[in-house]
């Protein structure tokens, strides 16, 4: 698999690519050499994290000259939003475009005081699960984690200014398997807890279960949370919608999901699309609860996003919620996501699908 990003052999450093430790190093080396005084270093910081700064000329606590000749070492990584979809129930979704012109997707979603960004970790993904439409459009590259991190800071200014609020939590179940990007994803992880400031259980890094990552997540010493792409209770059926259970299957990846929940007592979600005929009997729910049931876990049942190319249909309102009653039954704790921002393609990877179609 390529890892090449936009951002291999830079004219600049991104500064949001670099956790905050490195960051300070960085800019204390730089302005030393320019016998500028330390104090400008906590100056920079405080503009790329507080104030979200996309453009050196923002930082207006520094000279002029200064911000000109940093403007020429560093770069900020501002994102091009190419399209912006406002739905009825408050969801946002911003097609961005990058330096280039690849497209990745984020989305707001408001719930209560809640405000939860989904952001991408890559562009495109190779993992081809077949109810996905992130995987219509296939692998394109890794994002760098300043691609990543920059997805938040401009979704946040877009919140401050346009929505009058603050993002609450961070899902990465955007485009792409963040496992399979694990070292900028890290990196970033970094970046918004240590640098933004975002708590580490207000994040959660979602995984079709590449069990290598979840084990490093779980060796971290931050709580950040865990989600997994479970879909269907056995091997067989799995491998039927993502290609990823021959490689670790079932059995392999629940392993690993004990060890995380053992170093870090946290909850773990399983996520669970029901698609009708396919894996939303109540059959086999009693199946999931089988493999599940004494794990500490919350199961999200999601109703399946229709993208094109695919015969199936939305489990409908009654066999999900026979599904839901039948984990109930066994102790399993479940609800039904409703699904947010329909009637602007909101799931993942459908509006760059719809852009596409649309410009196409």
């Amino acid at each position: 698999m390529s890892t090449q990003t936009s951002e291999e052999a830079p004219s600049t450093t991104a500064l949001l690519g670099l956790a905050p430790a490195d960051l300070r190093r960085a800019l204390g080396g730089w302005m030393e050499a320019r016998a500028e005084p330390s104090y400008r270093v906590e100056q920079v910081e405080n503009w790329a994290y507080e104030h979200a700064a996309r453009d050196f000329a923002e930082l207006t606590t520094l000279p002029r000259d200064l911000r000109d000749e940093m403007a020429a070492a560093f770069d900020l990584t501002p994102l091009d939003a190419a399209w912006t979809a406002r739905s009825e129930d408050g969801t946002v979704k911003h097609l961005w475009e990058l330096a280039d012109g690849e497209r990745v997707e984020s989305v707001l979603i408001p719930a209560g005081d809640r405000l939860t960004l989904c952001l991408s970790s890559q562009a495109g993904c190779a993992l081809g699960c077949r109810f996905c439409a992130t995987g219509s459009f296939g692998y394109r590259r890794q994002l760098s984690p300043a691609e990543i991190v920059a997805q938040y800071r401009d979704s946040l200014l877009f919140a401050r200014g346009e929505l009058d609020r603050e993002i609450s939590n961070i899902v990465f179940m955007g485009m792409g398997e963040p496992l399979a990007n694990a070292e900028a994803v890290f990196t970033a992880l970094e970046v918004l807890h240590e640098g933004f400031g975002v708590g580490a259980r207000r994040i959660t890094v979602s995984t079709v279960g590449l069990v290598p990552g979840i084990l490093e997540l779980a060796r971290r010493p931050e709580p950040f949370g865990l989600a997994v792409s479970l879909h269907a209770p056995t091997t067989e059926l799995r491998a039927e919608l993502m290609p990823i259970e021959k490689r670790y299957p079932i059995p392999e990846l629940l392993r690993a999901v004990r060890e995380y929940l053992a170093r870090k007592g946290r909850r773990v979600t399983f996520e669970y699309t029901l698609i009708e005929g396919v894996n939303d009997s109540t059959e086999v729910a009693e199946a999931l609860a089988d493999i599940i049931s004494d794990l500490t876990c919350f199961v999200n049942l999601i109703p399946w996003n229709p993208i094109p190319d695919r015969d199936w249909r939305p489990s409908p309102p009654d066999r999900i919620a026979a599904f839901a009653r039948a984990l109930h039954r066994r102790g399993v704790s479940a609800a039904v996501r409703e699904p947010r921002g329909r009637d602007i393609a909101a799931a993942c990877g459908q509006l760059r699908l719809a852009r596409e179609g649309a410009e196409g």
